[in-house]
C-alpha cells in the first residue's frame, strides 16, 4: 500500500527526496491502519485509504519542511509573511473525514447525568 500512496504524494510533492517521501508514507499508511476498526483492512477502504495516507503524508511535509502558505507580500522594502499555522492541518483534517466510515469512533461520548 506504501508505493501507491507514495506515487499519490510525488505528485502532490513535486520534487521531493524520494527516500523522506517513503518514509512519510510508511508512518502515514500505520498511523491510518492504527484507526481501522477491528473488522476493516486497508484494501476494503477502497481508492481512500491510499489517497488519505497521501494526504497525512503531505500535511506533515507541509509542517516541517517550511512550506506553509504565504499569506502576505509587500515590494516595497521587501516583506513576505508565511504562516505555519494558516493551512495547518487542513489535508489531515480532510483525511480523517474520508476515512470516517472505517475507523473507529475515538470522538467525545456523552453517557448521561444522574438528576
Amino acid at each position: 500500500m506504501t508505493d501507491a500512496v507514495l506515487e499519490i504524494v510525488k505528485g502532490l510533492c513535486p520534487g521531493r527526496d524520494e527516500e523522506l517521501l517513503r518514509l512519510l508514507c510508511a508512518a502515514a499508511c500505520e498511523a491510518l491502519d492504527g484507526l481501522l476498526r477491528e473488522d476493516v483492512k486497508p484494501e476494503d477502504c477502497g481508492g481512500r485509504f491510499a489517497l488519505a495516507a497521501a494526504w497525512l503524508a503531505a500535511d506533515w511535509l507541509r509542517d516541517c519542511g517550511g512550506t506553509s502558505e504565504i499569506t502576505a507580500l509587500s515590494a516595497g522594502d521587501l516583506s513576505v509573511r508565511r504562516e505555519s499555522g494558516a493551512s495547518a492541518g487542513r489535508l489531515s483534517g480532510r483525511a480523517m473525514e474520508l476515512m470516517a466510515p472505517y475507523i473507529r469512533d475515538a470522538g467525545f461520548v456523552f453517557r448521561g447525568v444522574r438528576g
